[in-house]
């Protein structure tokens, strides 16, 4: 999923205010250090599931009977092996 800077920006500081509010959050570091973690992860994660949106999709057009992308056996057979690389990856 791509988002742009601004969104990612966005989510960000809603994640910030989120820790901010939490009073078992005790912050050591100046907010622009947490800010810049929380894109970082961020970006991270939307760049494992482009990578693994992209391997499953490889995997499913290499079965030797075609299964149409949108059916519900494609939707099921998508979120069964996405679900699997990603614990893969997670681990």
């Amino acid at each position: 999923m791509a988002l742009s800077e601004e969104k990612i920006s966005h989510l960000s500081h809603l994640v910030l205010q989120a820790l901010e509010k939490d009073p078992s959050v005790e912050r050591k570091v100046e907010k622009e250090l947490i800010l810049r973690q929380i894109k970082r992860t961020l970006l991270s994660e939307l760049n494992l599931d482009v990578q693994i949106d992209e391997l499953v999709r490889q995997k499913l057009s290499s079965y030797s009977r075609r299964i149409v992308e949108g059916s519900p056996e494609w939707d099921i057979l998508y979120q069964k092996t996405f679900n699997e690389e990603m614990k893969k990856r997670r681990k």
